[in-house]
């Protein structure tokens, strides 16, 4: 199970032989401007939400790779109203059982709306399951009890969790919400990309260490096996 970053709170999760691409958001920012979005393949699109800083690229990804998007009704139905294939409209607690495992979603805190304004549902998280390991994207969120179920229920492997603060939780939340998932192991996102959100990642990675937890702040473009 290999993970690759692409900035912001955009990874490609390669996994029983599918690629899951989580949150393009890629071709406006910055600090992603070395990663080619028209080389990038995906089977599946999931999206946690409408914001434009998490769909910025579904439309071109999904509709060059033919990708089935997984995310929110409301989200999903306005893609699919651009041709895209709004396979796998869900909301919170709903399962799907797909050829390399089951995705959930989860509860997550945070607005949606799409980027015309439109209504976006509310914003999720997912739960992966695959090869044996579980994976637990939470998507834009503010720590939420509703983490500890994740901890009762699932043996969390690694915790993709926003840290930068201001939009959503930042590192001392993130610290609780990996403690009450269970996750020993936490992968950053939604840190940098805009001045609001940027972080001290030095002072990020002492709090970790003192909280007992592995902390990984990926490079933009740069692949881990998980």
């Amino acid at each position: 199970m290999n993970l690759t970053y692409y900035g912001h709170s955009s990874f490609l999760l390669e996994t029983g032989g599918r690629k899951l691409l989580f949150d393009p958001f890629i071709s406006p920012n910055p600090l992603a401007k070395d990663i080619d979005v028209a080389q990038i393949e995906a089977d599946y699109i999931l999206l946690s939400h409408g914001h434009g800083d998490h769909v910025a690229d579904v439309e071109a990804i999904g509709s060059r790779t033919g990708a089935e998007l997984i995310g929110m009704v409301e989200v999903v139905g306005w893609f699919g109203a651009k041709g895209l294939k709004a396979t796998y409209g869900m909301n919170v607690g709903g399962t799907l059982h797909l050829p390399f495992g089951t995705v959930k979603m989860v509860a997550a805190l945070h607005s949606s709306s799409m980027p015309d304004g439109s209504y976006g549902g509310i914003a999720a998280g997912f739960l992966i399951e695959a090869e044996g390991k579980t994976v637990y994207f939470a998507g834009d969120t503010a720590l939420s009890y509703e983490m500890k179920l994740l901890g009762e229920r699932y043996n969390v492997d690694a915790a993709l969790l926003p840290i930068g603060d201001h939009y959503t939780m930042g590192i001392d939340d993130a610290l609780v919400a990996a403690e009450w998932a269970g996750a020993s192991r936490i992968i950053g996102m939604h840190f940098d990309t805009f001045p609001p959100i940027a972080i001290d990642h030095a002072a990020a990675q002492a709090k970790a260490q003192q909280a007992g937890k592995e902390l990984t702040l990926l490079k933009i473009g740069e692949t881990i096996t998980l």
